[in-house]
């Protein structure tokens, strides 16, 4: 079956990276220049969407001394609903302590998070808020990293909009990566505004840096149990799609 037939298209049988690897689109997109200084904020849904998504950028920006500050909209506790193994208060405490260990690993230790604890899974009630709290923290900003507008998750898309309208308000430039894209889509797929996409290019040190980073995200990567309801968000097949030599993002 293709995606089109599921009503959650993340919930139905992705891309193969193979398929992503032989496409032919990716010498077509320019290289994203990144900031060599300054301040750049970085907003991530849950805690792991901003090291997937780009965790090698991360590694880049922290190794040129770039001052970090990175926003926990959620604290992802609605990744397991019915776990028997984790309340989704523990698992929002193990996700920050994942999050902290992960930017250990990408050299970006010093990085400033900031949990905004909104709920899981209803980030789009509270969506106006939310740009409001990002335009007070973007301001003097020299770039703003969030999640893709178009991801098909309700609290990526959210959070994505949000930052768009802080970054427009506070004058910042914006970049959204996408992280369920690659599950969904497909090469050259006509939903995806890949006219407005670019490439970072990851060091050999970066894309290493991201691939460690990675593995501390045990709750996501990981089945908390035996039970159906605590299996792994992220199996091996669906990381592939993030430890590539280099990260999508969008104008």
């Amino acid at each position: 079956m293709t995606a089109e037939r599921y009503a959650d298209p993340i919930q139905a049988p992705g891309t193969g990276e193979a398929r992503w690897q032989d496409w032919d689109g990716w010498r077509r997109m320019p290289r994203c220049p990144l900031p060599a200084s300054g301040h750049v904020v970085v907003v991530a849904a849950h805690p792991d969407d901003e090291v997937l998504g780009a965790g090698g950028t991360l590694a880049l920006l922290a190794s040129a001394g770039v001052a970090l500050t990175v926003v926990s909209v959620t604290d992802g506790e609605g990744s397991h609903p019915g776990s028997t193994v984790m309340s989704p208060q523990r698992l929002a405490d193990v996700r920050a302590r994942e999050l902290r260990d992960a930017l250990d690993e990408l050299g970006a230790g010093q990085a400033e998070i900031v949990r905004l604890r909104l709920p899981d899974t209803d980030v789009v009630a509270h969506e106006d808020a939310l740009a409001a709290e990002l335009t007070r923290r973007l301001a003097g900003a020299a770039l703003c990293l969030a999640p893709w507008t178009g991801d098909v998750h309700g609290d990526h898309e959210a959070v994505g909009r949000a930052a768009l309208a802080a970054a427009r308000s506070a004058s910042v430039p914006c970049r959204l990566y996408p992280v369920w894209l690659w599950h969904w889509a497909e090469p050259g797929d006509p939903r995806v505004p890949w006219r407005n996409a670019s490439r970072v290019e990851l060091t050999p040190a970066a894309r290493a840096r991201k691939r460690a980073a990675v593995q501390h995200f045990t709750t996501q990567i990981r089945p908390l149990g035996p039970g159906p309801h605590d299996a792994a968000v992220l199996p091996p097949e669906e990381l592939a799609h993030h430890l590539r030599g280099w990260e999508v993002v969008f104008a």
